[in-house]
């Protein structure tokens, strides 16, 4: 895997979003020269330093390709999403699922959310879960296309709209 990042790279830190390497420093401890990637992380304005070992056992990977919008959509559209009944179980593989960093697991929790929303009210947990998984999607989406991320909501809105599904209404004791 290759994870040769460079200063104003967009990277992905799964499970926290979007960030830019701000810079790339050292640090001596011992004998031992340790390289640490610093980032920025967009959405909650977080400093994080990642040393360059570390760097594969916590998933940070580039944004997306443009390209790569498509497969997403197609996800939402076209995948089949088997819920499974007990919830703590479902709600460790979604857990799961979206800790690996991939964008296509992230779609396929958010899918698998809201076809279950249509049929019982989801959990606080699983509400908080479905909100992340949608602001992964709509900030990276609209990085790795250089559009404003209100643009994003609005095709993937559609897309989910296809197949009948949209998100649950945001209420004010949410």
């Amino acid at each position: 895997m290759n994870h040769d990042f460079h200063i104003g790279d967009k990277v992905v830190y799964p499970n926290h979003g979007v960030g830019i390497v701000e810079q790339i420093s050292s640090r001596t401890v011992g004998s031992l020269v340790q390289k640490y990637y610093e980032l920025h992380i967009k959405s909650s304005n977080l400093k994080v330093t990642i040393p360059f070992s570390n760097v594969e056992a916590v998933g940070l990977r580039r944004v997306i390709k443009s390209s790569d919008i498509e497969a997403i959509l197609d996800i939402l559209v076209n995948s089949k999403c088997d819920n499974h009944n007990d919830w703590k179980f479902r709600f460790k593989e979604n857990s799961e699922k979206m800790r690996t960093g991939s964008l296509l697991d992230v779609a396929y929790v958010l899918k698998s959310l809201l076809v279950l929303n249509q049929t019982k009210a989801l959990s606080f947990r699983e509400k908080k879960m479905l909100e992340r998984a949608r602001y992964l999607l709509i900030s990276e989406m609209a990085m790795a296309r250089n559009v404003d991320e209100n643009e994003m909501e609005i095709l993937l809105n559609r897309s989910l709209a296809k197949v009948k599904l949209k998100f649950p209404e945001v209420t004010a004791d949410a």
